[in-house]
């Protein structure tokens, strides 16, 4: 069975897109139609902008979500999902591939998500770190140990876990991470902490731009962020789609779900291969490879 994965922030690079759009009229069509949409040339930003232009999340994520559903919709036959998952910002990329979502939707409500979180993220000092080399447990006992909000925001493969919080709680559970023995536990350069409970007020945004956006049924299920398990409820996986901003993003377990009901082929659509990357450490056995356009 094949798994259609979607990647989240991170994946951007200058450029993203300019091939898609210079080789296909379908490609041309719908990133006219976003920029129409989104009320500014993302197109200019992507296919000229410079690192740091691309790095707000207001453009990362449209930018992504932009770059997977043109490379889905360009695929045409060959776009065979028997299930689909995405990273964080990815659910809404593929939840427009399985059909419970149209474009136009998916896009209004990425923008909306991004714009919602950059004005949580200008509420309270806050950042994510990156954590390599110790169990998920230990992780979590230190974050549950440290004084403020500081949790475990992306399970994204085993000895590989995100936390996220306030600023100073985030770099005392760094310091007491290498204590226990992590690897690394590095700052990364994000605006702010994604996952955890400081994006509530953005959480209430989006849900009610969720409400009141038309969901379909999709064509196959979706293994979403926050249960991990297949799902085709048009209500659940509006929920789920909410819960997602405060809660952590649990890939690790998607793709243990995933192979577990059948998955032997994953393929990433969209920019990067990080996806991939984290799959292979997950599920050695899985193949993974990334979107071909014929």
């Amino acid at each position: 069975m094949n798994a259609f994965i979607f990647p989240g922030q991170g994946a951007q690079f200058s450029g993203m897109g300019l091939d898609m759009y210079e080789k296909s009229p379908l490609a041309q069509e719908l990133f006219e139609k976003a920029n129409d949409i989104l009320g500014f040339k993302i197109t200019d930003i992507m296919f000229e902008g410079s690192a740091e232009d691309l790095k707000q999340t207001k453009v990362t994520q449209p930018a992504i979500f932009l770059h997977s559903v043109v490379l889905g919709k360009m695929m045409g036959k060959d776009f065979k999902p028997d299930m689909v998952a995405g990273h964080s910002l990815g659910e809404f990329s593929a939840l427009v591939s399985n059909g419970a979502l149209s474009f136009e939707d998916g896009l209004l409500l990425v923008s909306q998500r991004a714009k919602a979180m950059q004005k949580a993220c200008e509420l309270i000092p806050s950042t994510m770190a990156v954590v390599l080399g110790l169990e998920d447990e230990v992780v979590e006992k230190i974050c549950e140990a440290t004084e403020g909000i500081v949790v475990p925001a992306n399970y994204n493969c085993p000895g590989q876990l995100v936390i996220s919080g306030e600023l100073e709680a985030v770099n005392h559970a760094c310091v007491a991470l290498k204590e226990a023995g992590a690897r690394r536990a590095l700052v990364l350069p994000v605006g702010g902490a994604f996952h955890s409970p400081l994006m509530e007020p953005a959480r209430e945004e989006l849900a009610a731009a969720i409400e009141n956006t038309n969901f379909s049924k999709p064509s196959c299920p979706i293994y979403q962020n926050v249960t991990t398990t297949a799902v085709v409820n048009v209500d659940e996986i509006k929920q789920n789609l909410i819960s997602q901003l405060t809660a952590p993003v649990k890939w690790t377990q998607s793709v243990r779900h995933m192979v577990a009901d059948g998955a032997t082929l994953f393929t990433e659509v969209g920019p990067g291969k990080v996806l991939q990357g984290l799959v292979k450490k997950i599920e050695p056995s899985a193949e993974a490879t990334s979107a071909v356009v014929s």
